[in-house]
């Protein structure tokens, strides 16, 4: 791809918004519902595509695409769409013009992806056309496959709004093809905070940024997830939570904290842990590793048996191969993540020792899953939130958010719209 036929694209793109926006807002909305009905249908032929073309271009295991996918794409409807639309800009009529505030998008939209999750990658395809922005993509390097089905999915729904949405795919380092790109009126750019801050700086005002930067998430148990049933479900949910999309995704959890005065509970959580992540990895086996992801777990465990052997208080649970660990370790201090089915899980005496072992993570948190804190939980998901987690669920539902999550603690459609106030009536 070269720089010129980027901005053929985005080019083309002007001109088929431009038709785009004579067309009845409802009536693009009706499409768009009808797409994410399609993603969410198994059987769909983009999510035929994705399950047969996804595991050769990410490494993921076949079974793991597929049980991520319907997890992921399950809470997708046409039904949730318009929910997000009525809640965030006021519905569609606020795009038609006919009640205020007015809602617009900008003239075409870039989006600049990241990582290897499919679901991500469709919803920031689609969103900017619901404000009737035409989007040029460009694919992460990990996965050509994704962009290329949702562009397939709009416009085999419906060509006209299909020939709003081009993907363009060339090398992150080539600066006159990104310089094309950033040319769009509103660039969303996602990834690592340097990666999306090195987009940010290249794009020139008066141009809309919208940065989707590192997110991480996290677990934690309550005393009274910590013995029998209850903890064999909370071990469950959260071995299905690490296993899916092989922890590589924001909604991933990298370490459990138990919140629980005994020492005791903290062995217990991990046995079961590792005990739930081997049964895991019989139904749903981790995907293909690269050998510095093999070399960072190998460098880990034998961290974590250095400090066990020094008389720490850590264990390492760990199959015969990398597919999955688990560190009990003996303080809540947070140590590196190699990721890839490798969690730990921390001892903290209880809610308030919780919130103060998360506080430096506050930033950055996603989706805390919390289990075990009964009358409790309502002012623990209160602090948690205080400290910056925009999702709090159970465990084994990390990786199945809602459309409308609010990822960073935003919407998901407003930061790509523009407002305007109608303060008088114009007669």
């Amino acid at each position: 791809m070269t720089p010129e036929a980027v901005a053929a694209r985005l080019e083309e793109l002007r001109e088929a918004g431009a038709k785009l926006r004579r067309r009845p807002a409802r009536e693009t909305l009706d499409v768009l519902e009808r797409v994410v009905e399609s993603w969410r249908d198994p059987e769909s032929p983009w999510r035929r595509a994705l399950d047969r073309e996804l595991p050769a271009a990410t490494g993921f295991s076949p079974a793991g695409v597929r049980e991520g996918a319907a997890r992921g794409f399950g809470t997708w409807s046409g039904e949730a769409l318009r929910a997000v639309v009525a809640r965030e800009i006021g519905g569609a009529e606020a795009i038609a013009g006919t009640s205020t505030p007015l809602v617009s998008g900008f003239e075409t939209t870039a989006v600049v992806l990241a990582g290897q999750l499919p679901m991500p990658t469709v919803l920031a395809m689609l969103l900017p056309l619901v404000l009737r922005s035409p989007v040029l993509a460009k694919p992460a390097s990990r996965d050509s496959v994704t962009p290329r089905l949702a562009a397939r999915s709009v416009a085999e729904t419906d060509a006209e709004l299909g020939r709003c949405v081009a993907v363009v795919a060339f090398e992150s380092g080539d600066e006159a093809c990104t310089r094309a790109l950033l040319a769009a009126d509103c660039v969303v750019a996602t990834g690592s905070d340097a990666a999306v801050a090195a987009v940010a700086a290249k794009v020139e005002p008066p141009r809309r940024v919208v940065s989707y930067g590192h997110r991480l998430s996290l677990a934690a148990v309550g005393a009274a997830a910590t013995l029998g049933t209850a903890l064999d479900r909370a071990a469950e949910g959260l071995a299905l939570d690490v296993a899916l999309w092989d922890q590589l995704g924001c909604l991933s959890p990298i370490a459990v904290y138990v919140a629980d005065p005994a020492p005791a509970a903290a062995d217990r959580i991990a046995e079961a842990l590792a005990r739930s992540l081997a049964k895991v990895e019989e139904r749903l086996p981790r995907g293909r590793l690269e050998p510095a992801a093999s070399a960072a777990i190998a460098q880990a465990r034998a961290e974590a048996e250095m400090r066990a052997a020094a008389g720490r208080g850590v264990v390492l649970h760990a199959s015969a191969t990398t597919a999955w660990t688990v560190v009990r370790e003996d303080a809540p201090l947070t140590r590196p993540a190699p990721l890839h089915r490798f969690v730990r899980v921390h001892p903290v005496r209880d809610g308030a020792g919780l919130v103060e072992a998360l506080r430096p993570l506050g930033p950055q948190l996603a989706a805390v899953a919390l289990d075990g804190f009964g009358a409790d939980e309502p002012d623990l998901a209160r602090a948690l939130a205080d400290l910056g987690a925009s999702r709090l669920c159970r465990p084994g539902a990390m990786q199945s958010p809602p459309l409308a999550w609010h990822h960073d603690g935003r919407g998901v459609l407003a930061p790509l719209a523009r407002f305007t106030d109608l303060e008088t009536p114009l007669a």
